[in-house]
């Protein structure tokens, strides 16, 4: 039986799934960027929780990353669009089906990327605060 964490994880990446760029997860980056763009999420780091007694529980601010990238002529509009689809993902069930408190996307900070022979990479990595509660930190 998959812990809460990695239930919250997987439910975040077939959100990000449903958009129109490519999702992965924990993957390298490819050679090629897809046309709609790419998405990979990164599992990032659950952090020290708090933990509350009786009944015993540790409450996670758990901070994944989606590393967004486009590649084209367009680029500044094609990072715009994916950014804002990631957005409108997140705020459409910040709860992820109740498996989550709050989910809560940080604002990214775009670079370019040069690339020699082929068109430049916008890319950003993207924070998520994922915020839920556990009665065991290993389960």
């Amino acid at each position: 039986m998959p812990t809460p964490r990695e239930t919250i994880l997987t439910a975040l990446h077939a959100r990000l799934s449903a958009l129109l760029a490519t999702a992965l997860r924990g993957e390298v980056l490819p050679e090629r960027v897809p046309i709609d763009g790419l998405l990979i999420l990164r599992d990032g780091e659950p952090g020290e929780p708090e933990v509350t007694l009786s009944p015993l529980r540790y409450h996670y601010q758990h901070r994944a990353e989606i590393e967004a990238v486009v590649q084209g002529n367009d680029r500044d509009a094609a990072f715009d669009t994916l950014t804002a689809s990631i957005g409108v993902a997140i705020t459409a069930d910040r709860t992820l089906g109740g498996l989550c408190d709050w989910v809560e996307a940080e604002t990214p900070h775009p670079v370019d990327l040069p690339i020699e022979g082929v068109a430049s990479l916008k890319a950003a990595v993207i924070p998520v605060m994922l915020h839920y509660s556990t009665a065991d930190p290993l389960a």
